[in-house]
């Protein structure tokens, strides 16, 4: 996608009514923005194209087997494991990455990126991505400079992350939409979010709970879609399914925890392959996996 194209889409957005009251003044798009948001479009593949508002999947039957009689064991087991056993998501996870020293708008635009950084890419590459940019950019990580920066530096501070060639657009158009429609701020509603370059659900429903403070849904990653299959508590094939499925019995307190508890489980036990499950899972008795019943 060349220069010249990110800035016909920044431009775009620009022209859009802001969702604020009209008394706030327009910002002006600075020419660096305009020519890097030409340049993201011209580059931009047919995934990065602006999409409606995504809409969740209705799951199957098939899909929701309802409680298990045991689920609260279980979940305990796993939970008391993982209070003795640190992981990277513990440490480095995407609601720990945004400066809690900065405004609340900035704290919560940084949120939103750490998130969208972080599909397909190990917690510790976030992280470093997050610091480069904060450290590299002019202005620092903020809506307002990533709409000014150079998109070839934003493309640098995060060429680790997976799907890198696409998410540094992915960012920098989301920015120009935060940056004209919510003053710099994030979007507040799941509907908003979504909205936005490069954001599906899980990413929406996690930037409500870790940015908001919200707790509208649960966000389903690859871990804890992995899991909840394993265990036997969904019978989905994708996370969307496993979200609908654990919403439809997993008590709502229990929402904003089981992705950071299953994550963390998932990083240093319950692997993608190999699960370790003679290494001391606490909860292999219960476990069609770790009995043999179903394969990994």
């Amino acid at each position: 996608m060349d220069r010249r194209i990110i800035a016909r889409r920044v431009v775009a957005t620009a022209a859009s009514p802001v969702q604020r009251p009209p008394t706030q003044p327009n910002l002006p798009l600075a020419s660096p923005l305009a020519e890097g948001i030409s340049s993201l479009t011209d580059r931009a593949s047919p995934q990065t194209e602006a999409v409606p508002a995504k809409r969740a999947r209705k799951t199957t039957k098939d899909q929701v087997p309802g409680p298990p009689d045991d689920w609260e064991e279980v979940l305990e087991k796993i939970e008391a494991y993982r209070k003795g056993h640190l992981a990277p998501v513990d440490t480095m996870g995407c609601e720990r990455l945004g400066d809690k020293a900065g405004t609340p708008e900035v704290f919560r635009f940084q949120t939103l990126v750490s998130l969208m950084l972080s599909a397909q890419t190990k917690d510790h590459i976030t992280a470093e991505a997050i610091g480069r940019l904060k450290d590299r950019i002019p202005g620092g990580l903020t809506a307002l400079s990533m709409t000014k920066a150079d998109p070839d530096l934003v493309h640098e501070c995060i060429n680790k992350v997976g799907f890198h060639n696409r998410k540094y657009k992915d960012i920098i158009l989301a920015a120009a939409t935060c940056m004209q429609k919510y003053d710099g701020d994030i979007p507040d509603s799941l509907e908003g979010l979504m909205a936005l370059q490069g954001v599906g659900p899980k990413m929406a429903y996690l930037t409500l709970q870790c940015a908001w403070f919200r707790n509208e849904g649960i966000g389903v990653d690859t871990h804890v879609h992995r899991i909840a299959n394993r265990l036997g508590w969904v019978n989905a094939k994708q996370p969307e399914g496993t979200r609908l499925a654990l919403e439809s019995w997993l008590p709502r307190e229990k929402w904003a925890t089981i992705n950071a508890t299953l994550v963390g489980f998932g990083q240093v036990l319950c692997l993608p392959t190999r699960p370790r499950c003679s290494e001391g899972c606490p909860v292999r008795e219960q476990c069609p996996v770790g009995q043999g019943k179903k394969k990994a």
